[in-house]
């Protein structure tokens, strides 16, 4: 890997300067006060955590430190000078020699940020020659080595790949070697890893942290994750309404929180180390025989899924893809198994089989004793009844168009046998037990918050009183408050309507508070099953262990200690 150099001309001093930081959007409701009197220091070599739900002005102060909000109709007043330039009174051309050298941004979503018309290699190189002058094949050298930096694995080849012929992780790293590519003082990282993989997450939070090290950069790690910001800042800010409400160094924040909202924040961060009081009782209730742990609800036997492209890349040969491979496990009735593994493993291509939006490639999915995988289309409504699911994004998954109360009511309009009053009075009863505004029949998606969109989604998958919920990815999302809520919610549900859960998620520590068994997958197959408590205390496959090495951890000491590990894995592995 090649090493890049800490610059010889460092200022002395802070290299960011964010004195009484306002920002205000006009509203049809009036000025809405993004950000409100925020003031902070960052030195070279440092990193800060600023930390907050969705609306807490954390994005936006992240935007107005590059001087995204210019030609915007955003009001912007105080002061944000970096490294002795003052990007509020600096013309638009030293603002955009700024961005790049002096200060840099990592956005959240890769694949928007990267041209898909463009190859990686180019796009790095591009970024450079727009502050260096120098000739193409300079560049191109100079992008290489910002990839291979990154550890992109085969810089020189890799960077002649186009976007979409990269993984997840490695459009991040290639966004990040955009960002580092000419050097600059600081680098901004606003939500880098929220869609990734806690393995990836873990990768690219150990990358950030060893260019902070190895270049002197300071870092702004923009994150609503605590345990983000636990393993790989030195301070945290805490935000909420625009306004700062702590900060301090981490371990003091982590450790000894002050002010109620970060209190709040904490709490409801899933933790690692202890199952939830219900999945507890539940497991208890095993043990005494009260929940028959050998009734299933559901049986998958020898289940197959294979996925085949007409051609190949560029005309080779036809590409087989084995999505589930020959997966074996059950169901059982009134429990709520978690189903984990990272992007790829075969997860969510499973839990679609099973409510068959997918029809198997063979095998067998066994529903009540019935086999369900190879009924014809016609013959799948009483399935249909029995077996509801919740999406990851309840944006997608939702009409724009349709008032929510419609987008609810669908379900029983599909299924027939009632009027439009009976159906609209279900609907809102249903609103007020998803804890909505009954009220509200007839507001549109956009209307709601992304935790209440998901509450939607929850409400239409129950209309038709399931009696199994596949809920895929859904909180992955959401802010840990706005998702602690909705597993709340779905544990409230589950005994209300004695529901058999089937939940989907990358996220090993939320599995852990709603799960009482879990199935792992990897490349499609299942490496390993077991009871929840049995495989976090004792996990028998190395996928499993390094999945549970990677959840981020909340102890700013023990997420130090956890990157030292992984170091030293990286290093014998290289």
């Amino acid at each position: 890997m090649s090493k890049l150099t800490k610059p010889s001309d460092a200022p002395a001093g802070p290299v960011l300067e964010v004195k009484d930081l306002r920002i205000t959007f006009p509203t049809q409701q009036g000025p809405l006060k993004a950000v409100d009197g925020l003031s902070f220091e960052l030195d070279a070599g440092k990193s800060l955590g600023i930390v907050g739900e969705s609306g807490s002005g954390k994005s936006a102060t992240s935007l107005a430190l590059l001087g995204l909000h210019r030609r915007s109709r955003a009001k912007i007043t105080g002061e944000i000078v970096v490294t002795g330039t003052d990007m509020q009174s600096a013309s638009d051309e030293q603002v955009r020699q700024m961005r790049g050298s002096q200060i840099a941004m990592v956005f959240q979503d890769a694949l928007s940020a990267l041209n898909p018309y463009y190859t990686v290699g180019d796009q790095v190189a591009e970024a450079y020659r727009s502050h260096v002058q120098c000739s193409k094949k300079e560049a191109w050298a100079k992008a290489v080595e910002a990839l291979d930096h990154v550890r992109i694995p085969d810089a020189a080849r890799r960077a002649k790949a186009y976007p979409h012929q990269f993984s997840g992780g490695m459009r991040q790293r290639s966004v990040i070697a955009m960002g580092i590519v000419c050097q600059p003082r600081v680098l901004v990282a606003d939500e880098p890893t929220t869609a990734l993989d806690v393995t990836v997450q873990a990768q690219i939070l150990d990358l950030l942290e060893d260019l902070r090290r190895e270049t002197g950069m300071a870092l702004i790690l923009v994150t609503h994750d605590l345990g983000v910001a636990a393993g790989s800042t030195d301070e945290i800010l805490v935000m909420q309404k625009g306004k700062e409400v702590e900060r301090g160094p981490v371990g003091d924040v982590l450790r000894r929180p002050v002010h109620p909202y970060t209190q709040a924040l904490l709490a409801s961060v899933p933790r690692l180390d202890s199952p939830s009081a219900k999945v507890t009782a539940r497991l208890e209730a095993i043990k005494a025989g009260t929940i028959d742990k050998d009734d299933a609800l559901v049986q998958v036997i020898n289940l197959h899924q294979t996925f085949r492209s007409g051609r190949g890349f560029l005309g080779s040969n036809r590409i087989e893809v084995k999505a589930v491979d020959d997966v074996t496990l059950d169901v059982p009735r009134g429990r709520t198994l978690g189903v984990v593994g990272e992007s790829g493993s075969g997860k969510s291509t499973l839990a679609r089989s099973i409510i068959r939006l997918l029809q198997p490639t063979s095998g067998k999915v066994m529903f009540e004793g019935k086999d369900i995988s190879n009924l014809p289309n016609g013959q799948l409504k009483p399935v249909r009844r029995d077996i509801q699911m919740v999406f990851q994004d309840p944006v997608s998954s939702l009409n724009p168009r349709i008032p929510i109360g419609e987008s609810i009511a669908l379900p029983l309009r599909i299924m027939g046998g009632k009027n439009s009053r009976q159906i609209r009075q279900e609907v809102q009863d249903m609103l007020e037990r998803v804890g909505l505004d009954p009220q509200r029949f007839n507001a549109y998606p956009h209307e709601f918050s992304g935790g209440q969109r998901q509450r939607i989604g929850i409400a239409r998958s129950l209309m038709l009183r399931p009696k199994l919920l596949i809920c895929d990815e859904p909180v992955s999302a959401l802010d840990v408050t706005t998702q602690a809520q909705v597993l709340r919610l779905l544990d409230d549900l589950q005994e209300e309507f004695h529901l058999t859960l089937m939940f989907v998620s990358h996220d090993l520590a939320v599995v852990r508070q709603v799960c009482d068994r879990v199935a792992v997958m990897q490349h499609g197959k299942l490496v390993e099953h077991a009871d929840t408590e049995e495989l976090y205390s004792n996990p028998q496959h190395p996928y499993t262990k390094s999945l549970l090495a990677a959840v981020p951890l909340l102890d700013p000491d023990e997420a130090r200690e956890a990157r030292r590990v992984r170091r030293q894995l990286l290093t014998v592995a290289s």
